[in-house]
């Protein structure tokens, strides 16, 4: 008889609920993607110590993840590492033909290397060099040779379908602004419409120079305008301006993103009051062209900064496919494929963490913006603390966003100035890496990552985890 409340103590032990897993993340980062409705097992996330090694926290950090736009830190360091900061591209520039009284009797030729800064203002620059060494007018054509890059034609709708978004453009040899212009409205109130600029002008692209205003508030404008971005020689507008919103700008990628270039070059070489017989055109450097002279980019430096600051696309995809030229890894005159930047990088982090390390990562481009691309945050962490102790540790850290003040981290709600981390998202991804400091004045590398449909709800998580690590709150 006596064994009988034991054995209903046993059942009831056996079906009584289990108590819930202890959570390793700490406390305010738990609550915070229960709040967000997120499961721990959306999140991978290592926090060690810069200097030693040693793991603070650790969880999920070796299943394979898309670490969107945090990925740029890979072609990034790369870069530093193997060219050092201060390299840069180059754009020759050649004349064939005779030249007298300021008059070329055959083509100029430009010849892209990659350069991702080749805004309008530095082709503006190249141009008028060109008429400093005495070339005005021009009786053959203006070549653009993009032969350096030979990367498959694409639709740049095939990420998003959305073709206007300046980051969807397709990378270049021959890069000139982006492919992209940024239309103006300023209301004038007065005449009852907005004024419409654009800039850079391009030849034979008109724009609407006006739009009319409309009362109410300043909610999907850019929807509001009804513009048809599709034509590549004319943008209208069928709809209105919301007068509440002041002045705007709309950055827009050419719907023509192949005859961007020659576009802009005939508008810039007309406004420096250069002649031109013949046409600007895609083309190839004629044989026995002498060269006229170079255009150096700005430092590889100050385009990391730029990459990793604002998170550009474009500008990573073009250091992606120039890296295997600028290390001379191909055969001379070779054009870079994006499979040749793939496997260039892939060797380079193998030479960094060994082949076990890197055996799961998948490249697929160089800016992050990708569906296929996976890496583990373990592998970005252990990245991370190698490169806190490179030559060129200074250069990366240096180009990283800093919570609350620049960059993707200027809204961070971190403490300002502790932490400088690569920012990501797409969306179904939301993810920081880089390095903070705490208050006991250790240095951590932090990587944390969501893979989620819902990831960007999750975004106060990994505020939560940044500010966690700035007190250095022991581990649990």
């Amino acid at each position: 008889m006596h064994r009988l409340p034991a054995l209903a103590a046993l059942l009831l032990a056996l079906v009584a609920p289990a108590a819930p897993a202890q959570s390793l993340l700490p406390p305010e980062v738990h609550q915070a993607l229960q709040r967000a409705k997120l499961p721990e097992s959306a999140l991978s996330a290592v926090v060690l110590e810069a200097d030693s090694g040693q793991r603070k926290l650790a969880l999920g950090e070796q299943q394979p993840i898309n670490p969107a736009s945090v990925f740029k830190l890979l072609p990034t360091y790369a870069a530093l590492d193997q060219l050092g900061p201060a390299w840069s591209w180059s754009t020759p520039v050649f004349a064939s033909g005779t030249l007298q009284g300021g008059v070329l009797e055959g083509s100029l030729a430009i010849r892209g290397s990659g350069d991702p800064k080749l805004v309008q203002e530095r082709v503006w620059l190249l141009l008028r060099r060109v008429q400093q060494l005495g070339v005005r007018e021009i009786r053959g054509d203006i070549l653009l040779d993009r032969g350096a890059f030979m990367v498959p034609e694409t639709s740049p709708a095939e990420f998003d379908g959305d073709p206007s978004r300046p980051y969807n453009v397709r990378p270049d040899a021959l890069m000139l602004n982006y492919k992209a212009v940024v239309l103006g409205f300023v209301p004038d109130p007065a005449r009852g419409q907005a004024l419409v600029t654009v800039d850079p002008p391009l030849a034979g692209y008109a724009v609407d120079a006006s739009v009319p205003l409309s009362a109410g508030p300043c909610d999907d404008w850019r929807g509001a305008l009804k513009a048809s971005t599709g034509d590549p020689a004319r943008l209208r507008f069928a709809g209105a301006y919301p007068g509440a919103c002041g002045e705007k700008t709309w950055p827009l990628a050419h719907p023509d993103p192949k005859g961007f270039n020659a576009r802009l070059v005939e508008q810039l070489w007309r406004e420096l009051g250069g002649k031109l017989a013949g046409s600007v055109r895609e083309g190839t450097v004629p044989a026995g062209a002498r060269l006229l002279f170079e255009q150096a980019s700005p430092p590889l430096l100050e385009v990391v900064r730029e990459i990793n600051k604002f998170s550009n696309n474009v500008m990573a995809e073009q250091l992606f496919l120039s890296l295997p030229l600028a290390a001379r890894s191909l055969p001379a005159g070779a054009s870079v494929r994006p499979e040749d930047a793939r496997e260039h990088l892939r060797r380079w982090l193998r030479d960094r963490l060994g082949e076990e390390a890197t055996k799961d990562v998948v490249i697929d481009n160089g800016s992050g913006l990708s569906r296929e691309t996976r890496v583990s945050a373990a592998l970005l962490a252990r990245l991370l603390q190698q490169a806190w102790s490179s030559p060129v540790m200074s250069e990366l850290m240096g180009s990283l966003p800093i919570s609350g003040t620049d960059g993707t981290l200027r809204r961070s709600t971190a403490t300002a100035g502790r932490a400088h981390l690569k920012t990501g998202s797409l969306r179904d991804v939301a993810a920081v890496a880089g390095y903070v400091l705490s208050n006991s004045g250790r240095r951590y590398v932090l990587v944390a990552v969501l893979n989620h449909p819902n990831a960007g709800a999750g975004r106060p998580a990994l505020d939560a985890l940044v500010q966690w690590t700035i007190r250095d709150t022991p581990a649990r």
